[in-house]
């Protein structure tokens, strides 16, 4: 894998100028922008996109999974490929991969071809999750929680910026699919610059990826409450992020423009709390601030949409305490210290992957069954997860104290 350890930066790596270094950086960043911006035109498109094929909010929800099937996939297979090709090869592939989905989902009208089309989309978003991480490990050795943090705000500017672009284009009687179309362009830039910016090979600090010691170090206790954690806090995020400008609309009675703000100040809420936890997340310790920020958003997701009108504003408010929680799971388990770290990251986000897929899809199953309201309501019950699976980690880290 790409992803480096903890003690060492490879010897191609230290080659570079400074300027290289932090050109390859904004670069990164700029992947994770498009990241947040590509992933996140799924909520404010989403109503229009259902009433306009008459989709059923299964459908809408399993269009959704394919998204993250293809992220899945993608976060297993690109590790492989940044060991045979390296990181810009997985990024290239990113940007070749979102230019392709983009243009055949926003062409399609027929609920496979869409399903399918999302499925490509999700391959170029995994790509883009573990090569932008892995170019940030392998860059910055020192306070990656940090630079780790500051990456993920780049996916919040995109996430902040698109149901606010998205909203502006379909209030001007604009398609959903046209909105998909302009991403486009962003895609190709995305893929122009990993194509012609110079990246060298590297290979981890371990000497290439050992099966029989992924497996050891892979398959423990700690590891598994690790993958809960991701699966189910990316649930909340991502089914949260899927289905708030819906919910608004159809369960609170607010219109286009308002609810889409309200995805806006939920991904404003992640990029603020992200650029404020990268300061204080290695003082405060990766489980510690994480337990904190899991309890904060049960408390203010509850009151959000069980409480008076009044409090909605709470649900974009979690995004808050949201923020830190992936940067600060990766960050957490890259400083293990294990065996190929790089191979356990990939595997860390195959099962962020695997809960973005669940959470959007769940709560579509459900709004079916149970009705929105209630089906919304599912993310309290991911957190709760969540917060579970850090209680048991804390438990662990005091226990091996």
């Amino acid at each position: 894998m790409a992803v480096q350890s903890t003690h060492s930066q490879s010897q191609p790596l230290r080659s570079l100028t400074s300027a290289h270094i932090w050109l390859l950086t904004a670069g990164g960043f700029f992947a994770f922008f498009i990241f947040g911006f590509v992933d996140n035109l799924k909520g404010p498109t989403l109503p229009a996109l259902l009433r306009d094929l008459n989709f059923s909010y299964s459908q809408g929800g399993t269009i959704l999974f394919s998204a993250y099937l293809g992220f899945m996939v993608a976060t297993l297979l690109t590790g492989v490929l940044a060991d045979a090709a390296g990181v810009k090869a997985v990024l290239l592939l990113a940007g070749v991969s979102l230019t392709i989905g983009l243009a055949v989902y926003s062409l399609m009208s027929a609920f496979w071809l869409l399903a399918l089309a999302m499925f490509v989309v999700g391959l170029g978003l995994g790509a883009i999750e573990v090569g932008g991480n892995a170019l940030i490990v392998d860059l910055h050795r020192f306070n990656r929680g940090r630079y780790l943090n500051w990456l993920a705000v780049f996916h919040g500017v995109g996430s902040f910026l698109v149901p606010l672009y998205a909203a502006q284009l379909l209030s001007a009687a604009f398609t959903w699919r046209q909105v998909y179309q302009s991403a486009i362009v962003l895609a190709i830039g995305m893929a122009i610059f990993f194509l012609v910016v110079k990246y060298p090979r590297t290979q981890s600090a371990g000497g290439g990826l050992n099966l029989r010691t992924l497996l050891a170090a892979g398959l423990t206790w700690r590891m598994g409450w690790f993958y809960l954690l991701i699966a189910v806090y990316v649930a909340a995020e991502i089914g949260i992020a899927a289905w708030i400008v819906e919910y608004l609309q159809e369960v609170k009675g607010f219109s286009i423009g308002t609810s889409s703000l309200y995805l806006s100040l939920f991904f404003a809420a992640i990029m603020v709390g992200r650029l404020a936890g990268s300061f204080v997340v290695e003082r405060i310790g990766y489980v510690n601030i994480m337990l904190m920020a899991t309890a904060a958003s049960i408390v203010t997701l509850t009151l959000g949409i069980f409480g008076p009108p009044a409090l909605t504003f709470l649900i974009p408010l979690t995004g808050l305490f949201f923020s830190i929680m992936f940067p600060t799971a990766t960050a957490a388990v890259s400083a293990l210290q294990v065996a190929n770290v790089g191979a356990i990251l990939g595997v860390l986000f195959t099962f962020g992957g695997l809960g973005g897929a669940l959470g959007p899809w769940l709560i579509g199953i459900a709004a079916d069954l149970i009705g929105l309201e209630l089906a919304f309501a599912l993310s309290i019950v991911f957190c709760v997860v969540t917060l579970t699976a850090l209680l048991a980690l804390r438990r662990m880290a005091r226990a091996a104290a």
